[in-house]
């Protein structure tokens, strides 16, 4: 197996990052874009939305000493699921060996993390080892060491930071340490106040346990748009744009708040003023339509096929009408390479987890396998979600991991269609309702509407009448407009019109 070398990797120069937080009654949605290009695409609803990070007091269902693991009852519809290897007594000395059952009994209380959304007919994954996120460091409060994050990959600078965070912690703390990239450049004051800031949530979520019986809710993570502001924006972020007066005034207050040098850089977009909706201003919805298709175009005439199932990815390049170099083995590392910075951003958008594998044009040439290894491995730095490259295999096939934490976008906005069987996938009806109300909603940010009637297939409108019935209600209400819903049995899931009056 052949893996990528670390020297090899180049930076790639990133055009400058615009995000785009448009807020609705139902949902948030979060569009990334470097340049013009969409790399991320997030949607958080608020009735559903994901609980990755929130801590709960959790009561023991069920342990299964065969799989060594435990389901945990935390309130939810689905009983959670704990593995021993994310046990943090599985870290304690002597513990290495011990069965689950001799660590945790039906019954027990204890809390509980969520480090993955429950997906399809799966629990959420937990884990004990508890972490609190702050700006710069994360509080490790069942641990006693000082961690640097992987990506600072300097030596020097990963020991410069361990001991200034060293030098500021309180004689007698308890607890550890990750030092977060953004560390890099912020100061010693920041950082004491991250330290304060994140011992007192601490203190505070242990007096909740004490007020508290299992299963219960102690602590929730932030809503998309803050923790995009905590963890994501950076130095390459040029502007942020909400259309939402009241929601971009709350995150220059938190931006603030928290020390974040983005009070110049969010915006509100007056959509009346723009006579244009904040995602159509930007054609996010052309590129969304793009990433639910299986094709992907490259410059040049190649194209990319990427195919998911339940077990894994598979991503297949092909040249098309590539023409390239005079030379053919050029010409496939030419169109490979092309190919890797394309695979890099879709799997931001996608949102694709687990296995991938990528089956790369074939080259026999050892340095051009070599190359674009390098070329996969300096894009995919970029991203925020872990990926982890293993090589080349000898049928020529890279295989790659991907964490993953919430549904993909594939899994969040299709179903399998019924009428072929399960052989292909059509729109939700959910999904269908949603984007009606989001339609609506960028009409009457537009121009105010007296009256706006929707036509659509009959699953559709008993969704809107029934489940979301109070989203429609509270969107109808906040736009100050009359809506009638009329079912067509001659529509397909995905036909719908409006009529605004």
């Amino acid at each position: 197996m052949l893996n990528p070398s670390a020297e090899l990797a180049v930076d790639r120069v990133l055009s400058s990052e615009t995000i785009l937080i448009n807020v609705m009654p139902q949902e948030t949605r979060v569009a990334v874009l470097e340049g013009k290009e969409l790399c991320e695409f997030q949607v958080e609803k608020n009735i559903g939305q994901s609980i990755v990070g929130n801590i709960y007091l959790g009561q023991v269902k069920r342990v299964l000493p065969g799989m060594q693991s435990a389901f945990i009852e935390i309130g939810l519809a689905r009983t959670a699921f704990l593995h021993f290897v994310d046990l943090v007594e599985n870290k304690a000395p002597n513990n290495d060996n011990r069965p689950i059952e001799t660590l945790l009994v039906d019954g027990q209380k204890l809390l509980v993390q969520v480090i993955k959304d429950p997906i399809a007919s799966k629990g959420a994954r937990l884990s004990s080892r508890l972490s609190l996120v702050g700006r710069h460091l994360i509080f490790l409060p069942q641990d006693d060491q000082i961690y640097i994050s992987q990506r600072i990959e300097n030596k020097e600078k990963r020991e410069e930071l361990k001991k200034l965070l060293q030098s500021i912690l309180p004689r007698q703390v308890t607890g550890g340490y990750i030092v977060r990239t953004s560390a890099l450049s912020a100061s010693v004051e920041a950082l004491k106040s991250d330290v304060h800031f994140l011992k007192k949530r601490w203190t505070e979520l242990q007096k909740k346990c004490i007020h508290h019986d299992a299963p219960a809710l102690i602590y929730q993570e932030l809503s998309l748009p803050f923790r995009l502001l905590r963890d994501e924006v950076n130095e390459n972020t040029h502007s942020i744009w909400v259309n939402c007066k009241q929601m971009a005034t709350k995150m220059q207050k938190f931006a603030d708040n928290y020390g974040i040098d983005l009070i110049d850089r969010i915006h509100y977009f007056n959509t009346r003023d723009k006579g244009n909706s904040l995602l159509q201003h930007y054609h996010v919805s052309e590129q969304l339509n793009k990433a639910l298709r299986p094709h992907v175009a490259l410059k040049g005439g190649g194209y990319l096929v990427i195919e998911s199932t339940e077990s894994m990815t598979t991503i297949d390049v092909n040249t098309g009408a590539f023409v390239g170099s005079h030379s053919f083995q050029q010409t496939i590392l030419q169109a490979n390479l092309q190919a890797c910075a394309v695979i890099a951003r879709q799997l931001r958008l996608r949102d694709i987890g687990g296995i991938i594998i990528v089956d790369f044009i074939d080259m026999q040439n050892i340095e051009h396998q070599k190359q674009v290894l390098a070329e996969l491995a300096s894009w995919l730095r970029y991203d925020k979600t872990k990926v982890t490259i293993h090589g080349l295999t000898s049928l020529g096939l890279v295989e790659l991991t991907r964490k993953r934490t919430r549904a993909s976008f594939r899994q969040s906005w299709l179903e399998k269609c019924s009428t072929c069987n399960g052989l292909g996938w059509v729109l939700s009806a959910q999904a269908i309702a949603y984007e009606i109300m989001f339609i609506m909603h960028e009409m009457a940010s537009i121009r105010p509407l007296q009256k706006i009637k929707v036509v659509a297939c009959p699953d559709v409108v008993e969704l809107l009448l029934d489940e979301e019935s109070k989203s429609l209600m509270h969107l109808a209400h906040e736009l100050k407009t009359e809506v009638i819903l009329t079912a067509n049995n001659s529509y397909a899931r995905e036909e719908y019109e409006l009529y605004p009056n």
